[in-house]
Formats: C-alpha cells, sequence, structure tokens
C-alpha cells in the first residue's frame, strides 16, 4: 500500500489531544539493495522495509501532521543504532541516544509544537547477569536527557515460523524461565516500566508474569496480538473467546495498561492488509478487540497506538487515527481524554 492507494478522508474529531504511546524510528537505507535486487516478500511483514526503509524525525512529523493533534510521542524499542563498538551489555545503548536526539530536535520547536519521543522505551537483554542489567539500565537513563521510561523485551514467538516470518527471532518460554525472572527482578528495583510484545497464545505466561510482580508497571502492547496467519489460517474468529477471557484476567491486575492498536499488521490476517481500506472498513475489523480491551482494562488503563511506521502496511496515519475515533464515537469526552491522551502521559509520566 503507498500513499497514493491510500483512500483521502476528512479528519475526524481534529482538535482532541493525542499522545502517540507507541511508534519506532530506523533507517534501514544503508542495508537493502537497490530495488531491483531485492527478493521477493515471503511474509507480509517484509513490506514493512519496502513501506519505510527510512523513518526518521522528518517522516515522523510529516506523519503527525496529517491533521490530527498529536502533542507528543513515546518511542519504543526496534533495534536501531545500536553501538558498533564498546560492551556488548551496552550496545543497545546506542538506540537510547540515537532517539534522545530526535527528542531534542523536535524540542528545539524547529519542527513545529508537537513533543515527539518525550518518553523512550529501549530495550535490555534481561537473561544476562543482573549486574550487567543494571550497569545497562544506568547507562540508558544517562544518556536518555530525562526521557527514559522503560524497556521491552519481547517474548513473540510462535512453534510455526510462517506466524511471525523475519520477526521468528525467539526462543519459546522467555518469560517463565529462571534466567529471565532472575533479571526481571533487577529490573523492577529501578521502577521503571515494560512493554511487552507477545502473541496470543502466550498471553498467560504474560499474565504469570504480572502477578508475580505486582509493583512493576507493565503494558502490554498491540491488544495481545491476536493470530489469524499461518498456522492459524482462517481460526482467528474461533479463537476470539480464548483471547478476550485472557484478556479480562489480565485486565484485572492492576499494573497492567494495554495499548489499543497494532492490528494493522499482517499477524491479525485480516483482509484490509496491504489494501488501502477506508477507516470505517478498519474500524469494523478492529472493533471487538479494542471494544474488548477497553471493558476490561477500562480507558484509564487503556491507550491508542498508532505503532508506525510498522501499520502503514494497512493505512495511513490520518486514516489510522480516524479509524479510532469511528470506534470510539459514542465515547464520552473524559473517556476519549484518557484513552488519547491521559493513559499515555501517565503511564509514562511524560511532562508535556
Amino acid at each position: 500500500m503507498s500513499d497514493a492507494a491510500a483512500p483521502s478522508e476528512e479528519i475526524l474529531e481534529p482538535s482532541l489531544p493525542i499522545v502517540d504511546p507507541h511508534h519506532h524510528l530506523w533507517d534501514r537505507t544503508p542495508f537493502l539493495p537497490p530495488p531491483s535486487e531485492r527478493p521477493p516478500v515471503r511474509h507480509g511483514f517484509e513490506n514493512v522495509m519496502r513501506l519505510a526503509p527510512r523513518y526518521l524525525i522528518d517522516e515522523l512529523v510529516a506523519d503527525m501532521q496529517r491533521g490530527h493533534n498529536v502533542v507528543a510521542t513515546v518511542f519504543v524499542q526496534c533495534g536501531s543504532m545500536y553501538r558498533l563498538d564498546g560492551p556488548e551489555h551496552l550496545k543497545v545503548i546506542g538506540e537510547t541516544e540515537f532517539v534522545n536526539g530526535a527528542a531534542a530536535m523536535s524540542a528545539s520547536g524547529l519542527y513545529g509544537p508537537i513533543r515527539a519521543c518525550a518518553g523512550i522505551v529501549s530495550h535490555v537483554d534481561l537473561t544476562q547477569d543482573p549486574k550487567l542489567i543494571d550497569d545497562a539500565l544506568r547507562a540508558h537513563m544517562a544518556v536518555g536527557g530525562g526521557r527514559f521510561r522503560g524497556i521491552r523485551h519481547s517474548a513473540s514467538y510462535d512453534a510455526d515460523p510462517n506466524v511471525l516470518g523475519p520477526l521468528s527471532r525467539q526462543t519459546p518460554g522467555l518469560y517463565p524461565s529462571a534466567e529471565f525472572r532472575r533479571g526481571f527482578q533487577a529490573f523492577a528495583k529501578q521502577g521503571l516500566s515494560f512493554d511487552a510484545w507477545l502473541l496470543e497464545p502466550q498471553l498467560g505466561e504474560f499474565l504469570d508474569l504480572v502477578r508475580a510482580f505486582p509493583d512493576t508497571q507493565f503494558i502490554l502492547d498491540h491488544v495481545g496480538t491476536p493470530l489469524g496467519t499461518g498456522a492459524y489460517a482462517g481460526k482467528r474468529e474461533e479463537r476470539f473467546a480464548g483471547w478476550a477471557a485472557k484478556i479480562r484476567e489480565i485486565g484485572a491486575c492492576e499494573n497492567v495498561a494495554v495499548k489499543l492498536g497494532g492490528l494493522a499488521m499482517p499477524f491479525a490476517g485480516f483482509d484490509s492488509f496491504m489494501q488501502g481500506r477506508r477507516s470505517s472498513v478498519l474500524a469494523e475489523e478492529w472493533r471487538p478487540y479494542i471494544e474488548t480491551c477497553i471493558e476490561a482494562f477500562g480507558p484509564n488503563r487503556g491507550m491508542f497506538e498508532s505503532n508506525f511506521p510498522v501499520d502503514l502496511c494497512s493505512c495511513t496515519y490520518d486514516v489510522l487515527w480516524n479509524a479510532f475515533k469511528v470506534i470510539t464515537a459514542g465515547a464520552s469526552d473524559d473517556e476519549k481524554a484518557a484513552l488519547y491522551s491521559g493513559t499515555a502521559t501517565k503511564v509514562y509520566r511524560l511532562a508535556i
């Protein structure tokens, strides 16, 4: 999908303040062969690199200026700009250094009033020695310009490699493992937030982790990633009840917030993927998942996310936020204030 194929829509509720709590920044162009030499797409996720090989402050601000009132954002880990040299456990610090630079550019005002990357979520490997974990966390905080808020250590795994495609990088059973739990204890002492990306069949493992650390602020990314591709093709609807039951159990844990989005990725297998559908179509596909999460967590622990540029595979930035606003058309002003900005500001402790 491209902008040329995307529908043109009037912006809904253009004055509603938005804090986008989940986007990425990267530059993969130095590593990509010329278009004529690139291999054919084997998995839907590979379209991300074709649509957005470069997504830096210019591209981010251009998206945020498409008509919605985005006032601030939170960057979330994606493996960008790790250090080439130095100790292995500190190479990840390069991502925070890079993003804090982008945040400083935005804070200059030269890109308009938006405060991009007001919060930064990076990565630390929690399976390593706790002393190295502590060292890395302190280094993130030292270079984060007061914006570092926590980490994401994803557990996403499925036995069928066709489900995740190029993102099939994790081994099974990460969150329950002794090494991870030992590392999480070291992490939890710092009072930082923890973003989790995992797949719907793994929600039980996430629930166990949340219950084991009730004083940590957890954020469940992408509504728990329902599946409808690979081994789950054609099974998304029959798996909905199981997904919803786990979401309600997790929602009962007061130390968890949920990100409402990520459904434009290929993993759910929606018909709209790469089709450039209108916001009304996207809203009808996503509504059962979004509304179930809002019911389970409440508006004060739910936050809409763009997940850009990944979700560019199904829609442009303006159409995505329109789809969310279609879903919440009947919500009160207070509920919208929480879902679109209040929860993200609170959970990520943003000074905006």
